[in-house]
């Protein structure tokens, strides 16, 4: 069963409780784009809310949440839909307009303003089901964006670590170590047996240690030199 079939099973088994909800609810099955030219039938925020699940039972479909987040009503005139617009904006639901093959559509398509309306037409159990997979699918994001951030900064450091060894094993075979000060040969020596260790890492191994700043210094140094000696 589709989400949106799934919705649709818990409305169904909603009763509403006065007999001017009932009316609201049916009136929407029945006669909806004359509906709304009844002041009295909505009225009452019970009575609009009312209108709403009906309205959605009726023509309302809502994506699979685990694939896209899209609720929509068919309402058929552009003018109906204008005040479907207006009576969910009134509720703070930022709904738009489009208009298919001559027919317009009211739609939310943000993943809070859906979780709004589902409280708002009493589909409490979907929209639980919604809220869970709204944070499986915030928990997921921000796990990627950190592995992303991670593997870049892996790359990052790879290459700069390439680029280091290679000025410094420059330096080794075209000057020679022993011409350099004492604080750029420690370093230098210190890249050569540790490829892999981070900036922090390589301070941590100098006596006295040096912070991430001072060590990062030192191989711009060395890279400088190399850069200058092959010109």
């Amino acid at each position: 069963m589709s989400f949106s079939s799934e919705v649709k099973a818990e409305l169904q088994k909603i009763m509403p409780e006065k007999d001017h909800c009932v009316r609201a609810e049916l009136s929407a099955f029945l006669f909806p784009e004359t509906a709304l030219d009844d002041p009295e039938l909505v009225r009452r925020p019970c009575c609009r809310k009312a209108f709403l699940r009906g309205l959605f039972l009726k023509s309302g479909s809502i994506n699979d949440p685990e694939k896209m987040y899209h609720l929509e009503i068919a309402a058929g005139s552009r003018n109906f839909a204008i005040r479907l617009k207006e009576i969910l904006t009134s509720y703070q639901l930022r709904a738009k307009i489009v208009d298919r093959k001559g027919h317009s559509v009211v739609y939310l398509k943000d993943s809070s303003q859906i979780a709004d309306f589902l409280a708002l037409i009493q589909a409490n159990v979907s929209l639980f089901s919604l809220e869970n997979t709204m944070v499986v699918k915030d928990v997921r994001n921000t796990v990627n964006r950190r592995v992303n951030c991670e593997t870049a900064n892996i790359k990052k450091t790879v290459s700069a670590s390439i680029s280091q060894i290679e000025a410094i094993e420059y330096i080794r075979d075209h000057i020679g170590f022993e011409k350099l000060p004492v604080s750029l040969q420690e370093i230098a020596r210190l890249r050569l047996e540790n490829p892999d260790d981070s900036l922090q890492d390589l301070g941590e191994k100098l006596n006295p240690p040096v912070g991430k700043s001072g060590v990062n210094h030192r191989l711009r140094k060395l890279k400088k030199i190399a850069e200058e000696e092959k010109l």
